[in-house]
């Protein structure tokens, strides 16, 4: 097998309009959606690609950061890099200049999350295998060497990782039929805040033609009463069988939140996104109360697996979306899995990715980990830029073939860099 080592690293600014209306939320009214692209070639011209979601201005500066946080892995051969890259990661994420920056946030970890994305991709095309596949062939031993656990050890060591790990072996053929049958998706483009009602329900039953039965939602409008009327009119519109989400994108503070998620409450939703400022675990933990029987989910901006674990240990949410465009990448993704499966919770994955790299991801999580396979969010707006984007039939993803994390775009494809 080459050796492939790393001999060039290189950033690419990726920018994409959108159509009107679509990514709209309750708090970022006209997004465009952004890539930070890191490309890491080898000598043989092998590259892999990693990428991190921002939403326009700023997206140069995640640029500038993976060009500086990414020299200390020039020169590695894939394999060296990859046998340890749990203490890669920590190497980088504890940087003396740049963790003063973060630590383990913002534009630095987001910076991280592509590098560690492009070294995933490169290590699975250099092994000729999808990105899923080569993560369920690992021993338990060798997945925990990808993970950095530091700052957890008293909830997950490397033992309780090991652990739970082996413990699902013997079971993994069980859920292996769901490399056959597809991973559940649930649609997000058919509500977002700046859609009329007839956009919403134009586009609800197209999706519901197209296979989907799970539904989500934006609310947080300044007029309360339409998240009321819009949330009565989807739930109408996909009947009683259908799940139903709402996402309120931070917009709420607590007492707000409290009475609108009691509101909401008469339409049966599966969960309520983001209901209030992502640092506030104390204000979760409130809602969590009040609200129950009501499940909260949270996570696009959770951004590293120490806030997770406060999270977990408060009880302030039920649903982990955890992102590996938000999180460290692929590594610290799987941390943070594992973290949830020893709360004997969920991970349904916000998808910074657009669903391309985290389609790899939730079938590990179900097939090595015994998560179950409850859906992946299917955002669709970026569909035509990627090389081999992600196939979705019949509301459900199709396993990925081809080598790789799925993350070559168009833009930077045969780019000499």
């Amino acid at each position: 097998m080459p050796s492939y080592v790393v001999n060039k690293i290189a950033t690419y600014d990726a920018r994409f309009s959108l159509p009107a209306g679509a990514g709209s939320d309750s708090l970022h009214t006209n997004p465009e959606y952004c890539f930070a692209v890191a490309l890491v070639e080898t000598e043989g011209g092998l590259c892999g690609t990693g990428i991190a979601l921002t939403l326009g201005d700023g997206n140069r500066l995640v640029c500038e950061a993976i060009e500086l946080l990414a020299k200390p892995i020039l020169g590695m051969a894939i394999e060296e890099l990859m046998s340890g890259f749990g203490r890669m990661s920590r190497r980088l994420a504890d940087d003396p200049s740049f963790r003063w920056l973060g630590p383990h946030k913002g534009v630095v970890h987001l910076a991280l999350a592509s590098i560690t994305n492009a070294c995933f991709d490169l290590w699975a095309k250099s092994r000729g295998v999808p990105l899923w596949k080569l993560l369920l062939d690992l021993t338990p031993e060798e997945v925990v060497r990808l993970l950095d656990l530091s700052y957890l050890e008293e909830v997950l060591s490397e033992q309780d990782a090991l652990e739970l790990l082996r413990d699902k072996l013997s079971s993994r053929p069980n859920r292996e039929p769901i490399l056959q049958r597809g991973y559940p998706g649930y649609d997000t483009s058919v509500g977002w805040m700046a859609y009329d009602d007839d956009q919403v329900c134009e586009l609800t039953a197209r999706a519901i033609d197209q296979g989907f039965k799970a539904f989500k939602l934006k609310v947080g409008s300044p007029d309360a009463d339409r998240d009321l009327r819009r949330a009565a009119m989807l739930r109408a519109h996909i009947g009683d069988s259908g799940t139903l989400m709402f996402d309120a994108n931070q917009r709420w503070n607590l007492p707000v939140a409290i009475r609108m998620c009691q509101e909401l409450a008469v339409y049966r939703p599966l969960w309520i996104e983001e209901p209030t400022h992502p640092d506030d675990i104390r204000a979760h933990v409130v809602l969590a109360s009040e609200i129950a029987p009501v499940k909260i989910a949270a996570g696009e901006h959770i951004p590293n697996r120490v806030l997770f674990k406060n999270f977990l240990q408060a009880g302030a949410l039920h649903y982990v979306q955890a992102d590996c465009t938000r999180l460290a990448g692929v590594s610290e993704f799987l941390t943070v899995s594992l973290l949830a499966r020893r709360f004997d919770l969920p991970v349904p994955p916000h998808v910074g990715d657009m669903g391309q790299l985290h389609q790899h991801l939730v079938l590990f999580n179900h097939i090595a980990l015994g998560h179950e396979a409850l859906f992946l969010e299917h955002i669709p707006h970026l569909h035509s830029h990627f090389v081999l984007p992600a196939r979705v039939n019949e509301g459900c993803y199709e396993t990925p073939q081809e080598p790789g994390a799925s993350c070559d775009l168009k833009l930077t494809a045969g780019r000499s860099i």
